[in-house]
């Protein structure tokens, strides 16, 4: 079984390669969450995520046969990256199966790297499947994502940075998917200070590592459709299934809006560029899902490889979540002057307008009406409820959408 020794032998592996990525205080979430918490900012690592430094340990430890043959991996894009990175630094072939529904930046990335990518599926999962088909009809190496100590080893490195950067860490709260991360960061951890907490976060949408551990063996969830597609894996691994057993304290669940708004948050406080799962740690603390005061606690913030064209979603939606932009439709009578004395009535109550509509057609608007569809900037949900009242005493039918 891999232990403390195997993760320092892997850190001195990877140095000049693999970057030790910053651990930065935030006071913006410190005050949000009653702690002192500090990020480790994995995203920041080359390719993007920690992926990496799995990838690489587990590639820069194949026999000659083995790298003689290529390699083959299954990943929803950040290992698949991380893997492409190894190999080509090889110079070997690289064949990396991703579900049909990758991000395309993410695709893009893992081919620049040299490897060859093929779609299959639509979870990791899938993937995995035929990627391990593929495997027995190349030969090529498979190289696991998470269940594999080679793996979780290189994973595990980030766990001996943390314990240099903060010494005096209380708890460390890290994302999980198939659970490679966690395990690797626990096993570096618990082994030198078993007093720091280690707390796992998964997305409601596919919580496989949190009810497997309630069942005390490895199974597969249903998974619905999640934006932190880095952790949707139906099923965890054996191995990193037994190390959380052992090592981790407690996992808890965020849902999608949390994780949106943790994602804006991110961009909008620190300036970081956060994907889904990479914002899922974070999460868990400012919705207070974890049993955690005045401690100094670090959130693992994984990756940061997120689809230019899935910004600007993620933007719209944390902003409607928190209440900074609204759209709502209302029935004017079709005449002059009737929109511009609502624009007048919003422009009251500072209401910034973006866009507005006109339907003239439809199963609400008689002849001689029109419906106006408007999206407007604001400060906050108390905002909304404000020019929702203005509407409601001045209009009929205000519809919020």
């Amino acid at each position: 079984m891999m232990n403390i020794d195997d993760i320092i032998t892997a850190r001195e592996k990877m140095m000049g390669t693999v970057h030790q990525t910053n651990l930065e205080y935030s006071s913006t979430f410190s005050k949000l969450t009653n702690n002192e918490i500090y990020l480790k900012l994995e995203n920041l690592q080359k390719t993007g995520s920690f992926k990496v430094r799995g990838a690489f340990n587990k590639v820069h430890s194949l026999t000659d046969e083995e790298l003689k043959r290529g390699v083959i991996a299954a990943s929803a894009g950040n290992h698949a990256q991380g893997v492409a990175f190894s190999a080509s630094a090889l110079n070997i072939p690289c064949t990396i199966v991703m579900p049909k529904g990758a991000p395309i930046s993410k695709i893009q990335a893992t081919e620049n790297y040299g490897a060859k990518v093929v779609l299959e599926g639509e979870t990791f999962d899938d993937a995995n499947n035929y990627a391990r088909h593929l495997q027995q009809e190349t030969g090529a190496t498979f190289i696991h994502a998470f269940d594999d100590e080679g793996v979780i080893v290189g994973q595990g490195t980030i766990g001996l940075e943390i314990l240099e950067q903060l010494p005096d860490v209380d708890a460390v709260v890290c994302p999980i998917g198939g659970g490679g991360l966690i395990a690797g960061i626990a096993t570096a951890i618990k082994e030198i200070n078993p007093n720091v907490k280690i707390y796992g976060v998964q997305t409601s949408a596919v919580p496989s590592m949190k009810r497997s551990v309630a069942e005390r063996n490895p199974i597969m969830v249903n998974a619905l459709p999640t934006m932190a597609d880095g952790i949707a894996v139906k099923k965890p691994g054996d191995k990193t299934f037994e190390i959380v057993q052992n090592y981790v304290d407690d996992i808890v669940l965020v849902d999608e809006m949390e994780i949106a708004r943790t994602m804006l948050l991110l961009l909008e406080r620190n300036k970081l560029l956060v994907e889904g799962s990479g914002a899922a740690a974070l999460a868990s603390l400012i919705y207070g899902k974890l049993p955690l005061e005045n401690k100094n606690v670090v959130c693992l913030v994984s990756g940061g490889n997120v689809d230019v064209n899935f910004i600007s979603k993620i933007i719209e939606r944390g902003l409607v979540e928190s209440g900074r932009y609204s759209t709502f439709k209302v029935i004017l009578n079709d005449k002059p002057g009737e929109l511009e004395q609502l624009l007048h009535e919003l422009a009251v109550t500072d209401a910034n307008i973006r866009r507005v509509i006109h339907h003239h057609a439809g199963k609400d608007v008689l002849p001689g009406y029109v419906q106006v569809e408007i999206s407007v900037e604001t400060r906050n949900k108390a905002h909304i409820e404000q020019i929702d009242w203005m509407l409601k005493e001045k209009y009929m039918h205000v519809e919020f959408i």
